[in-house]
């Protein structure tokens, strides 16, 4: 398993959606949001996650992540990831990540 974090904006005149993800490197990607409910860490699966006309939306530790599953071999530091974002009215964006080692607690 594997998680991504990235910024996405929107420079577009209308508002735009992320509604899927894919990488060569995992066999699915599953949009998720994390949430502090009653005390308790609670994530649950998104469907879509709707960008604003001008803004950006952070994809980041503690909210909305994407992660990786299933990953047909490991992720190597300083080995860059493809991923595909799939907009319902930009259509489909290809970006590379970079791959951290995971940070101590």
């Amino acid at each position: 398993m594997g998680v991504a974090y990235l910024a996405i904006t929107n420079h577009g005149k209308s508002p735009d959606s992320l509604i899927a993800a894919s990488s060569p490197a995992a066999a699915r990607v599953e949009i998720h949001e994390s949430r502090i409910v009653d005390g308790v860490a609670r994530m649950r699966p998104l469907t879509q996650v709707a960008i604003a006309a001008g803004a950006t939306v952070k994809i980041e530790p503690g909210g909305i992540h994407l992660m990786l599953v299933d990953l047909k071999s490991p992720l190597t530091a300083g080995k860059p990831v493809p991923l595909t974002l799939e907009f319902r009215g930009a259509g489909r964006i290809t970006v590379n990540l970079s791959v951290e080692s995971p940070q101590p607690r």
